[in-house]
């Protein structure tokens, strides 16, 4: 169950964290992956180990809030493979802040990032997933599109946007064979946790890790990968019948608070 073998999936933001753990597994589940990254070093460690363990991947750097950037990787993508059958919509840039406290370039950067990447990237691939018959599009969302989070004012809005691009890809392609779904996590030990508590709770690391865990009921964040073993089943045949859904991942955090 759940073989990607003679597919390819082109994942943005796989040079660590979720995507990374996404990317791993995809190959592991015999896809080519096409690792896509704002960080080159990044980008190549995840393919010398996808390629290590035997299985097939390529790297660009990619700043997908560039429409025309995007095009051009996607057009190498299309030169070199036969087709894009899964588009995984992993990038993404977080912020904290209230409406007080979130400035008009913070505002602009995570539309660029979060809502324009997602956009550029899948108007790049939907054309060609229609001229071969379908494809899969799985978008990374956040609990932050389904509940207040605190001092998450622009996340959350870019993060309600991906939930509702979500809704309407997977409506308006449908009856082409395209499916979409998105991925809605809590808390997520990656990098990116690490490096936030490092910066703002310098010498308290611990401590505040401890905290963040146990704000989720469950008691701890999730590993990444965790949610690559749901992306993996969103973008896999066994998946075929479910598009147009969100999927929360959260130990609890939506429901039982």
């Amino acid at each position: 169950m759940f073989s990607l073998a003679q597919k390819t999936a082109v994942i943005t933001g796989a040079g660590s964290g979720i995507g990374k753990a996404i990317a791993l597994l995809f190959a592991k589940q015999g896809a080519h992956v096409e690792v896509l990254d704002v960080n080159a070093d990044q980008a190549t460690e995840v393919v010398a180990e996808i390629t290590a363990a035997g299985g097939s991947a390529h790297w660009q750097v990619c700043d997908i809030g560039d429409g025309k950037k995007v095009a051009a990787v996607m057009a190498n993508i299309a030169a070199r493979q036969p087709c894009i059958d899964i588009l995984v919509n992993n990038a993404g840039i977080a912020h904290i802040g209230t409406a007080l406290s979130t400035s008009e370039e913070d505002m602009d950067r995570l539309y660029r990032i979060n809502i324009k990447g997602l956009h550029h990237c899948t108007q790049a691939v939907i054309p060609p997933m229609i001229e071969k018959g379908g494809g899969v599009i799985l978008n990374l969302c956040s609990i932050a599109a389904m509940m207040g989070l605190q001092d998450r004012f622009a996340y959350s809005m870019t993060k309600g946007a991906v939930l509702m691009m979500t809704y309407s890809i997977a409506k308006d392609f449908i009856t082409q064979g395209i499916r979409c779904n998105c991925i809605c996590p809590a808390r997520v030990h990656t990098p990116f946790v690490d490096g936030f508590i490092a910066k703002n709770y310098p010498g308290q690391e611990a401590e505040m890790f401890a905290k963040l865990s146990a704000a989720q009921p469950i008691g701890r964040m999730a590993l990444p990968e965790e949610i690559a073993a749901l992306a993996l089943y969103l973008c896999s045949d066994e998946a075929s019948f479910v598009t147009g859904s969100a999927y929360p991942i959260d130990g609890g955090a939506v429901n039982l608070r």
